[in-house]
């Protein structure tokens, strides 16, 4: 039996309580698998711990992550820590250190799932956002020249290395050949002339190893818009750290919110271990109340699923989630129901459990 070691960091605000069910899930899913397990180590790190011990993880943080296969991430973040601690601090550093360059963001509309767009169908959002997830505009290169006087000057740099630009351009379109789907390129080389440029000049290099591949290129602005106007003409898209972080709100926007969105960072040659998360954030306002939605944590279990190769129970777990949500019955408050976290974690636990039980 196959033993799986994920390093669960709960973090903030809502992040404990949702991550909760997404355990429970999982769990669930391999007792009823049979063929293998998840072993579950927590940590405490996140704003709490900052709080009490001025960082975000301890100085050994790091390589004690190592020892593990996956981290299982609940939000970060919470009133008191600046955001660039708490992000630059746990988030990016994990997502660096670990060499995570691709961020998978799936933006999909669920059967069930709310969409503020007026005569859409499910199957015209159906697409994968592949974020360069290593570098670009948040590299943290930069400088802050004569802070305090007159003449203060702040230097943003992005940073954009053959490396980094390829691999991740190459992974998209591994993707899109491996699925058959499109591949669109986001970038915005009519103003930022040396980053964009030279990312659509790798973009059309790589290319020309792919020609069974479909590719399409759009500035983001106008990529925006047609997330909203015409979302079907997205498959595979690829895009930089930066407009990665942004188009992807917008797609869980459209697919339901963010209480349904989750995103993996991967290590695909997994030298280091991959992350997982629901990308909602802390919601401090809603913290302890149990009544966060945790289906966007769940999705990121789903995709834990699909990492370590179970892509049919990563499929199940969606259906189900879909199943929960066409049903109606068992949902929290931001989706129009009474129901609290655990509550929906234990529906999702019985229509699995039912699934399999049909099924035998």
């Amino acid at each position: 039996m196959n033993v799986y070691k994920i390093a669960v960091i709960a973090g903030d605000g809502i992040g404990p309580e949702v991550i909760n069910e997404g355990v429970k899930v999982l769990n669930k899913v391999a007792e009823l698998a049979g063929d293998f397990s998840f072993e579950f180590t927590y940590f405490p790190w996140g704003c709490e711990y900052y709080l009490e011990h001025g960082k975000m993880l301890p100085d050994d943080g790091m390589e004690q992550l190592k020892k593990f296969e996956a981290v299982y991430l609940g939000a970060v973040g919470y009133p008191g820590v600046p955001d660039h601690i708490s992000l630059r601090e746990l988030l990016l550093k994990i997502r660096k250190q670990f060499d995570q360059y691709v961020n998978v963001r799936p933006v999909k509309l669920l059967q069930g799932a709310p969409c503020p767009l007026k005569d859409v169908t499910r199957d015209q959002i159906d697409m994968v956002v592949i974020r360069e997830n290593s570098e670009g505009e948040y590299a943290g290169a930069g400088d802050w020249l004569f802070k305090g006087k007159p003449e203060e000057v702040v230097l943003q740099t992005g940073v954009f290395s053959r490396k980094g630009t390829e691999r991740i351009i190459r992974y998209a379109y591994e993707l899109a050949r491996k699925t058959g789907r499109t591949l669109t390129s986001i970038s915005k080389a009519n103003a930022l002339n040396y980053s964009m440029v030279f990312w659509d000049q790798v973009f059309e290099e790589v290319g020309q190893e792919y020609p069974d591949v479909e590719t399409h290129s759009y500035l983001v602005d106008a990529a925006s818009m047609f997330f909203v106007k015409q979302p079907e003409r997205f498959q595979i898209v690829v895009t930089s750290n930066l407009f990665g972080d942004i188009i992807t709100d917008l797609g869980a926007a459209i697919a339901g919110g963010m209480g349904l969105a989750a995103g993996a960072n991967l290590n695909p040659e997994r030298v280091y271990p991959s992350m997982f998360e629901p990308i909602h954030g802390s919601a401090p306002d809603i913290a302890h109340q149990g009544i966060a939605n945790p289906l966007a944590a769940l999705w990121s279990a789903s995709q834990i699923l699909d990492f370590f190769g179970h892509e049919n129970w990563g499929a199940k777990v969606l259906d189900v989630i879909e199943q929960v949500m066409v049903d109606k019955k068992t949902l929290t408050p931001d989706m129009g129901g009474v129901s609290s976290t655990e509550e929906v974690g234990n529906e999702v636990v019985a229509l699995l459990s039912a699934l399999k039980t049909s099924q035998v």
